[in-house]
Formats: C-alpha cells, sequence, structure tokens
C-alpha cells in the first residue's frame, strides 16, 4: 500500500495543515466523525451545534456518513443549526439543480434536525430584496453563536463557496457574479453551459473565516493543481482558498488524486529522507529527465545532485546505472501485443521485450472491454481494440450505461422520422410510430432545460447510442453479436444525477464476467470525467471482482485500467505502452466518428471544449512524444495502461495510481 506521510514537519512549503488519506472514503469516515463528535459533545452540555453546509459531489460521502450514524447509532441532530454556503441566483427550490433541493435529498430528509433551524440561501427574492437579505443571513449566523465547523470544498478556479477570483479577505454573504469557469464546470447539471444562471448567492470569504473551524475538502486529480497553489502558494484574491492560510484552525483533508501535486507527494525527496523502493526511483529519474529536458540515459550526476537526489545518487549510483534501470523498465513497458504473443511468433530482435511480447500459452484469448459510455472503448483504447481484434483473440465489449441523456433533442426527432419513413416504406405498424411521433413532438415542444425525458424519449436515445456503439466497434473488426448492453440500474434516472450503485448493478457485472470468463479485462480509470459514471462504473467492477476472487478463472485473469476521454496516464505510472502507427490512429479516429450524436458538439463536454478525438487523439501523441524525449522509440501515438492488482495486493486503485475522483454527479 502507498504510504503518504502526514507529518508536517517534513515539508514546510505547506501553509495550512493537511492530512491526506488514501481515498474519498476515508476522508469523509474522519470528517464525519468529527462533525458528530461535536454534535453529541455539545448536546452533552445543552448546546446547539452550529453547522457550516456544503453542497456538489464533494461532500455527499459526509452526509450519509451521518445519516448511517442517525440511524444506526442514534446520533441526533435536535441541537443542530445549520447555514449552507450558496445558492444559485435565481433559483427555485423545487428546481433539480436547487441547493435547497441537493440539501434535502442528501441529507435533511434522512436525519431528525428541526426545519426551523435549517438555513440555505433563497434564491427567489427579486434583485431588490438580495442586500437586506444577505444582512439578514450575516446576523442570523451572529445570532446562532457563529458557526463552529465550516465545511467546503474547493472549485478549480481555487473558489470556495461562490467566492470566485477577485473576492476579498472581508468579503461577506452577498450576491456574486460567477465566473465563466466555474458555469462550464456546473454546465452538466444544467444540460448546457447556456443555462447555468449567471450568478449566486454566497457567504463571503470574511464570513468563511469567521467560522471557529474550517475544514476543507478534496478529491480527485481534477483538483491537485488548485490544491498546490491554495496550501503552498502565496495569499492571493485570485484564489480565495488561499486566505485559509491565515486562519488558525483550518484543515485541508485530501485523497490521493487531489495531493498529487503537492511537494511531499511529487517530489517527496524535496522534504527530506524518502525510501528508495523501485518505484520512486523510477518517479524521481522521469521527473528529472523532464525536468532537465534530457533523455534517461544522458542524466549525469550532476543532474542528480543539483535536483535534491543526492540521496538516490549516494545509495544506488552512480547515475548511468540508476539510468539503465529506469530505461529498461520503460522500455519493457512498450509492446504491440497487448493480449501476448502466440507460442513459436517472437522474432530474435534486440532490447527488452514488452510485458506483453513473451509467448503466451494462452492464445487466443477471451478479452472482456468495458466501456462506461457506448464510446469510451474507441476514444481511450481504440487503437488497442484494433490491435486485439487483428490478433484474433475473442473480443467482448460491454457497454455499462446507455448513455442516453447525452444525446441532443434534435438527434431523438431525426431518428424518429427515420423510424416513421421505414414504417410507412414498408407498412409497419404506421399506427403506433404516429402515436410515438406524436408524444415526441408535444413533449419535446414543451421541454424546460433540465426537464427529464419522457421514458420513451429514454428510449429513442438510448437506442441511438446502441446504434452508434454496433458500428463504431463493426470498423474495429469485432462483431455485434459480442457486444453486451448492460444498462447498469444507477444510470437509468433520466437526470444527470444518479443513484448510488446498487446490488443490482453488481451482480449484472458478476453475471457478464462470468458468462465470458475472460483471461483479460479492461476498464476505465479515466476518473476525472466530470459526471463521475466512470468512476461509479470502475467500482462496480471492482467489488464484482473481490466478490468472484475466488474462482479458478479470476485468478488467471488480468485488469487493465486505461485511460484517455479526460486525462492520461503519467509516464512513470505506465505499465503497458502500445505504440499506434498513423494507420490504426486513422482507423480508431474513424471509429469515434461513428458516434455521430458525440460528434461536432457533446451535450456534456465537461471541461476541455475540444471534441473527444481530438483529445484522445492529443493525449495519444503526446504520451508517444514523451517516451520519445526519454529516449525511447519514437511514435505516432501510444494508449497507455496500468495494471490493477486489488486481488493480489493489500492496497486499492487509488493507492495504485493517485487518481480517484468524486467530481461531479454521475452523467454524459
Amino acid at each position: 500500500m502507498t504510504t503518504i506521510s502526514n507529518d508536517p514537519s517534513r515539508c514546510t512549503n505547506e501553509r495550512i495543515a493537511t492530512r491526506v488519506f488514501e481515498d474519498s472514503g476515508q476522508v469523509s469516515h474522519e470528517v464525519a466523525s468529527q462533525i458528530a463528535e461535536l454534535i453529541k459533545s455539545r448536546a452533552g452540555e445543552g448546546k446547539m451545534c452550529v453547522l457550516g453546509l456544503a453542497t456538489g459531489s464533494t461532500p455527499t460521502e459526509v452526509y450519509d456518513e451521518l445519516i448511517r450514524m442517525h440511524n444506526q447509532e442514534g446520533l441526533s441532530f435536535k441541537n443542530v443549526i445549520t447555514f449552507n454556503l450558496d445558492e444559485y441566483f435565481p433559483m427555485q427550490p423545487n428546481e433539480l439543480q436547487s441547493y435547497v433541493r441537493f440539501m434535502k435529498e442528501h441529507f435533511f430528509d434522512h436525519i431528525d434536525i428541526e426545519p426551523k433551524n435549517v438555513h440555505i440561501p433563497d434564491g427567489t427574492l427579486s434583485i431588490e430584496e438580495v442586500p437586506h437579505y444577505c444582512k439578514a443571513y450575516e446576523k442570523a449566523i451572529e445570532d446562532a453563536g457563529g458557526i463552529d465547523i465550516q465545511l467546503l470544498g474547493i472549485g478549480r478556479t481555487g473558489h470556495v463557496g461562490f467566492n470566485e477570483p477577485g473576492s476579498g479577505k472581508e468579503s461577506l454573504t452577498r450576491l456574486i457574479w460567477l465566473d465563466q469557469l466555474t458555469r462550464q464546470d456546473a454546465a452538466s447539471d444544467f444540460y448546457g453551459v447556456d443555462h447555468v444562471p449567471y450568478k449566486a448567492i454566497t457567504m463571503g470569504v470574511g464570513t468563511i473565516l469567521n467560522a471557529k473551524r474550517v475544514v476543507m475538502l478534496a478529491f480527485g486529480e481534477g483538483k491537485a493543481p488548485i490544491i498546490r497553489e491554495a496550501v503552498e502558494g502565496e495569499i492571493t484574491e485570485h484564489i480565495a482558498a488561499s486566505f485559509l492560510q491565515e486562519h488558525d484552525n483550518a484543515h485541508i483533508y485530501l485523497d490521493a488524486a487531489a495531493a498529487a501535486k503537492l511537494t511531499r507527494v511529487q517530489t517527496p525527496w524535496k522534504c527530506g529522507h524518502v525510501d528508495w523502493t523501485t518505484k520512486q526511483i523510477r518517479n524521481a529519474v522521469i521527473w528529472l529527465a523532464m525536468k532537465t529536458d534530457k533523455a534517461i540515459l544522458k542524466l549525469t550526476e550532476e543532474d542528480y545532485n543539483e535536483n535534491h537526489l543526492q540521496d538516490l545518487i549516494a545509495e544506488h549510483g552512480p547515475s548511468y546505472d540508476i539510468n539503465l534501470r529506469v530505461f529498461r523498465s520503460m522500455q519493457a513497458t512498450v509492446t504491440g501485443w497487448p493480449g501476448g504473443r502466440p507460442e513459436g511468433s517472437r522474432p530474435q530482435e534486440p532490447g527488452a521485450p514488452g510485458p506483453r511480447d513473451v509467448e503466451n500459452d494462452v492464445f487466443p484469448k477471451r478479452v472482456l472491454i468495458f466501456s462506461p459510455h457506448p464510446d469510451d472503448d474507441v476514444i481511450s483504447m481504440g487503437g488497442t481494440l484494433i490491435r486485439l481484434a487483428d490478433q484474433k483473440h475473442e473480443v467482448h465489449v460491454a457497454y455499462q450505461v446507455s448513455g442516453s441523456i447525452a444525446v441532443f433533442d434534435e438527434d431523438a426527432i431525426r431518428f424518429a422520422d427515420f423510424a416513421s419513413d421505414f414504417n410507412h416504406l414498408f407498412d409497419i405498424d404506421i399506427k403506433q410510430t404516429e402515436k410515438i411521433e406524436e408524444h415526441l413532438e408535444e413533449f419535446l415542444k414543451h421541454k424546460q432545460p433540465g426537464q427529464v425525458d419522457s421514458e420513451i424519449v429514454q428510449k429513442i436515445k438510448a437506442v441511438i447510442r446502441r446504434g452508434e456503439a454496433r458500428a463504431a466497434v463493426r470498423s474495429c473488426g469485432v462483431p455485434s453479436e459480442r457486444l453486451h448492453f448492460m444498462d447498469m440500474p444507477f444510470y437509468e434516472t433520466g437526470t444527470v444525477r444518479k443513484k448510488p450503485i446498487g446490488e443490482d448493478d453488481i451482480q449484472i457485472t458478476i453475471e457478464l464476467l462470468e458468462k465470458v470468463k475472460p483471461h483479460q479485462i479492461y476498464a476505465a480509470g479515466d476518473l476525472s470525467d466530470p459526471h463521475g459514471t466512470h468512476r461509479v462504473c470502475l467500482a462496480a467492477i471492482f467489488e464484482a471482482m473481490r466478490r468472484i476472487k475466488d474462482r479458478d478463472w479470476v485468478k488467471q485473469c488480468e485488469l487493465w485500467l486505461y485511460r484517455g476521454a479526460w486525462q492520461e496516464w503519467g509516464p512513470q505510472q505506465i505499465e503497458m505502452a502500445v505504440p499506434l502507427s498513423p494507420c490504426e490512429l486513422d482507423r480508431k479516429r474513424h471509429a469515434i466518428f461513428k458516434h455521430e450524436s458525440q460528434k461536432d458538439s457533446a451535450l456534456f463536454p465537461g471541461f476541455d471544449s475540444r471534441e473527444f478525438w481530438e483529445r484522445a487523439e492529443q493525449r495519444n501523441r503526446d504520451t508517444a512524444r514523451i517516451y520519445d524525449k526519454l529516449g525511447l522509440a519514437e511514435y505516432e501515438a501510444i494508449e497507455a495502461f496500468v495494471l490493477w492488482d486489488g486481488l493480489t495486493q493489500d492496497s486499492d486503485f487509488s493507492a495504485r495510481s493517485q487518481e480517484v475522483s468524486t467530481a461531479q454527479p454521475a452523467g454524459s
């Protein structure tokens, strides 16, 4: 298991007390326990406990744990007063995106808190009423005795609450204009950035700093850059979270992914002596090569000594020996045979063989590729998929969710028109088709932004995604009968916000695994998708594998994690690198193009405005460029993978990859 130091004396760069845990679940359990202890302590003294609460997906696990304590351990909230940080403006309390609705669904409806003790900024006011209301909100906090614990998340701009860049230290509760980046991050909740409100009511930085204790949570790789700036950088109005450095009782709790760019994690040798494991040596050498812009084999003793790596040279030098070790380990990741070579096929070629280049006694293999959405397979590992099919492996592709909410209404109308013309042409059940057309026209004519699609519309959109998926994998050489549409229940809400993973989701996954009995599994480890679907889908696979780990076929099975839609593995993480020729990159691109409903303009593009084929292609080329700069062979593009060892090691994915994300409610 990865060990992450929480000794503040190791690294003086950190200006806020910061604790790092392996995953978000551990963070949430710790923070919920602290809140519960304060509630009980205040109740024992006959006093009220005042909590400042946040919305968004980051604190939901804290709320889940507090609800569990209420139901199973008798934790009462009768003596609790709450003040929420913010609310969009304007916003009706019953709308899907309302923070009033969010807090009820995720917390208040499940505990015994007195309704009169709940305070959430009012998004229904007239613009003229807002200034007076904000003053009254501040007065209500003061009258309650001040906030005992203020719970915070952090946005990619460094905002806390909706205190956007430029918010001053003395700012109080007020109406604020939202930053464009903040609106883009919220776009999936509102079915497009055009529908996101431009304004919000938020507690000010000063309001937050007046709390007796401040606890900020951050999860996922996407938050790592801003966390480093807030924790290790200068105090600035451009990053509201940096003002926490001036609070004498502020604490930040991170999962491993959000901590990835802190000095103690990214370059721990700058903080003192480290345990020079094989993995840590590889991390350090690749970091040094990229920092000095040198190939690995060109690094010198001077490079090591001048960049805080004197201990590494002293313990494991000379530099040539270290360089060669790391170079060979990187060279061994490269393979053109992701499923392994058949016996007797390996040519006598120089250089270290890749992980799949060794001759294999099981060939061809049964390969199961899990794709969270109907296009993640070709976006993230389309070249490898093509290679596996061309090398005659029995490739199966499982689409875990329908992806129906990511289809534009116009596409649903277009396909309904096609179905109508088709049925008229062949005289097939025309009356039923006309009824569907009438429903579609009537429903979509009156549909509001964010409104849940009717069951008929959802089915039409799901059929569109299925057809595109079939066309894409056919172009990769995989027959349609090897496609599996799982339609996992957690996703099928018709809204961006999904249900928690359930037993049905896990059982569907187990049944498919038992049916295929694959020798190799590929799954999406691309957990920075801004909707969270990838994270939930991967959790279902991990849980399913753990439950059936004693099966003979599972003991012989490998599970490889791919990325590409949202980010890529770093070179120090890669364990299998599959190079793509220009021709294979073209084939991959054309497979992605088959997903026409996602082309040109995806409904949920996230924070990256490029088309998915552009993102994936650029990342694949960048990985190849990094390998080239490190001194390895030059390729057109590379798809990268990490091997999951969750069944064989006392670890989990978050420990191995430094990447567990709870970015946004599941969608796409």
